[in-house]
Parts: structure tokens; sequence; C-alpha cells
């Protein structure tokens, strides 16, 4: 839980200078400010000065973000917001063959993915010639087992026998399984679509982290947009876990794809730590906080 890294405090301003000081160091930073009575952060990187920038600006006061060459300081300018990428057409008839075996069709970053209850089991790769193909399994090492297992067998087959398995894994009242322990936040996310009156919403559909996802493992954020009952528009992001960078990537979705949006952070009530409500209030247009259940994917259907 605790910020590692270098600070100073000079009055009500600080300096922090994370050891991991990636872009997905500002929450907790924030943190560090907060427990030393910090009202102006100045947060140093190396790494990724131009987009911790960007995350920092919904925040009132904005931390001040500098860019580290050696032993001196350059301010750092805001990185503008991703841009969507759109698939290599090429990918089409494996995003037929995805819907068809009743598996959720997810683009992130320009990557087609396959999803059942919030777990990626399959994806589709695209070579430096636009020539698609499609490894399925749960992440990379479990794609490759599976080809080298199952090279000759037809992928709409082994598709349906994976997502099956699945399911069966992160249905309710499942027995704990590694299969329903993974991608929790992506899960609950799963649920918010199909039952989006949990959070108010008429309708969500799935967007795209701020930040591309490096592993299957890190449970980022999972994000949705839509709107209220009474058409306002809304973003809406999933989190299971203490997640000290949750707000500054909620935020990141919200700046990216609805800057007008009513913003809503979807948790269990263990999860909704001092630290996320203070940087959820911290917010020029603050989060609103939604609890849901500790027992929700015991009960999610």
């Amino acid at each position: 839980m605790r910020p590692g890294g270098a600070g100073l405090v000079l009055g009500d301003t600080g300096w922090f200078f994370p050891v991991d000081d990636g872009p997905r160091s500002l929450g907790g930073a924030l943190a560090w400010a907060f427990a030393h009575d910090v009202d102006q952060l100045n947060l140093l990187s190396e790494s990724a000065p131009a987009i911790l920038a960007r995350r920092a600006e919904p925040f009132d006061p904005a931390p001040v973000v500098w860019t580290v060459h050696g032993t001196e300081l350059t301010a750092a300018e805001a990185a503008p917001p991703a841009i969507d990428v759109t698939p290599a057409p090429t990918t089409e008839e494996f995003v037929l063959l995805l819907q068809a075996a009743g598996v959720d069709v997810v683009i992130e970053h320009g990557v087609v993915t396959g999803e059942v209850e919030g777990l990626e089991i399959a994806r589709v790769l695209v070579d430096d010639d636009d020539v698609a193909t499609i490894e399925i399994g749960v992440g990379r090492h479990d794609r490759e087992a599976f080809a080298l297992m199952h090279h000759d067998r037809p992928p709409a087959e082994a598709l349906a026998e994976v997502a099956a398995t699945v399911r069966n894994h992160r249905v309710v009242g499942a027995e704990a399984h590694p299969i329903n322990r993974i991608a929790a936040s992506r899960r609950l996310r799963s649920l918010l679509l199909d039952q989006p009156e949990r959070v108010e919403a008429a309708a969500l559909v799935p967007v795209p982290p701020a930040l591309q996802r490096d592993d299957l493992r890190n449970d980022v954020a999972a994000a949705a947009v839509g709107s209220t009952e009474d058409g306002e528009p809304v973003v809406v992001v999933a989190s299971v876990g203490i997640d000290l960078d949750l707000v500054p990537e909620a935020a990141d979705v919200r700046t990216t794809r609805a800057p007008t949006a009513r913003l809503r952070l979807v948790l269990p009530e263990r999860d909704v730590h001092a630290r996320v409500r203070q940087q959820a209030e911290l917010l020029t247009e603050a989060a609103e906080i939604v609890t849901m259940p500790d027992d929700w994917s015991a009960a999610a259907r």
C-alpha cells in the first residue's frame, strides 16, 4: 500500500520521485502527498512525464510533473489522449468467429480479443503483412501451450471448449479457482454491462483503459461509457482490490472518452480505501463512488 520513493516536504509543498515512475505512478504519489499533508505536489519522472502530466490535469490543485534529465528538471508537457486504432480488416473473420461462439468481442488499442465474463480467452494477432491468426487460451503462455497441443483442431471447436470451461469456473457458486480470481475488475464490468441499472445507467458499452495493459495478470480498472436513465453521459469504472491509481485512470478515461460525463467508480465495499475517496474528491469534477457488496461475485446473476 505504501508508495516507495524519495520525498521532500517544504511547508505545504512536496516533491516526490517514485521508485517506479511509470505512467501508473500518479495515484501512489497522491497517496504520499495526503500522508504528508502536502497541498502542492511536484512529481518527478524519467520514464513517463508527458503521460503523468496529462493524468494530473483533472485534479485541483493539479500536481506539477517534472521531467528528470540527470540532475536537471524541466516542466513536462501533457501528452494528448491515445487515439483509437482500428483493427486490420483481416481480423473481421475472427470477430465473426468469436461472436458465433457467444464470446464477447473486445477491441483495445487496435487489438481484438475475446472475453468470457471479463476474462480474455482468445486474441487475434496480425503480422507485418496484415495476415491475421487467432490464438486461444487464457494468457500468452496458455495460448502457446494450447496451440501446441491442439494445433489440428478447428478454431471454432477449440474456442467453444475453452469458453465453456471458463464459464463453468466463473459462474455464481463455483469453487475457488485461479480462473475466477484473475481479471476481477473486468468481471465486475461484465456484470455492469449486463445490468447497468446497478449504477443507475440505462446502457453501457466497454471502452479500453487509458493505458494499454501489459499483462493479463495486471488487474487494472475496467471502464465503460453510456448514459444515465435521465440521458446524461456517464463513465463507469470498475475496480476490485486496492488500486491507488484508480482515480487517475478513471479521470484519464473520462478525459479521453467523454469529458463532460459524470464519473462513477464502482468498487466492493471493502476496497473503498480512504485514499480513493480523497483522490475522488480532489478532481475538478468529482467522481461518485458506488459500492457493491463484498460478495458481489457470488450473487452476480
